[in-house]
C-alpha cells in the first residue's frame, strides 16, 4: 500500500498544476524535536494523498536522567475533502508504520516506559478528520485529527542502555492515531 501511494505522490510532479501538489510539515511534531516533512498531490477533483515522513535521533539528558523516543514513521493517507481539495473539510483513511526505541518518557497510554527501556517497530492505521485554509497563493494551514488502532512488537530492558533484556510481546493500542497542525507549501 505504502509503494502505491509513493507513485501516486510522484506519478504526476512533471505535469503538476496550481493547487495539484502541497509539501507539508506537522509543526507539532516539530515541537517534539521530531523533524518530519510530508507531501501531498491531488488525484481527483475532490480526492488527495499524502505521504508523510518523520525521525527523531534525538537523546535528552545524562546517566539516569537519560530521556529518549527516538523512532521513524512512514505514514500514507487517503483524503476526501466535501467542496474542493486543499480547501475546507476532509475525511481520510491512514496507514502508519515505523521503528522506535524509547526510555525513561511518560506516555499516558504506555507506564512502564518511565522504568523500563523498550524497543520495537508498530504498525496501524485509522480514520481521521481535518480542516484546511488558504492562508494565500502558495500557503496553507492545516488542523487534523484521527483515531484508530495500532499493533506495538516490542523488546524490554531493564534499564536505560544498558539493561538486559527482561521481556518481549505486544501491545495493541486502540485511541488517538493522528494528530497535526500543519503548514503547506503549495505549487
Amino acid at each position: 500500500m505504502m509503494v502505491v501511494l509513493a507513485i501516486l505522490l510522484t506519478a504526476d510532479i512533471g505535469t503538476a498544476q496550481a493547487q495539484q501538489v502541497a509539501l507539508k510539515t506537522n509543526l507539532l511534531y516539530d515541537a517534539t524535536t521530531t523533524p518530519n516533512i510530508g507531501a501531498e498531490m491531488g488525484i481527483g477533483k475532490k480526492s488527495s494523498v499524502q505521504l508523510f515522513y518523520g525521525l527523531n535521533p534525538w537523546k535528552f539528558g545524562h546517566g539516569d536522567d537519560l530521556k529518549y523516543a527516538k523512532h521513524w514513521i512512514l505514514n500514507p493517507e487517503y483524503r476526501y475533502w466535501f467542496c474542493q481539495r486543499f480547501n475546507g473539510s476532509f475525511v481520510g483513511i491512514h496507514a502508519f508504520g515505523g521503528e522506535y526505541d524509547a526510555a525513561n518518557v511518560n506516555l499516558l497510554f504506555w507506564d512502564e516506559l518511565k522504568d523500563h527501556r523498550f524497543e520495537g517497530w508498530y504498525v496501524g492505521g485509522g480514520i481521521s478528520y481535518g480542516y484546511q485554509w488558504v492562508l494565500s497563493r502558495h500557503w496553507n494551514f492545516e488542523a487534523a485529527i484521527g483515531v484508530g488502532a495500532a499493533y506495538i512488537d516490542y523488546d524490554k530492558f531493564n534499564c536505560g542502555e544498558c539493561g538486559k533484556k527482561v521481556d518481549d510481546g505486544h501491545k495493541i493500542y486502540i485511541g488517538p492515531t493522528k494528530l497535526a497542525l500543519s503548514l503547506l507549501y503549495m505549487f
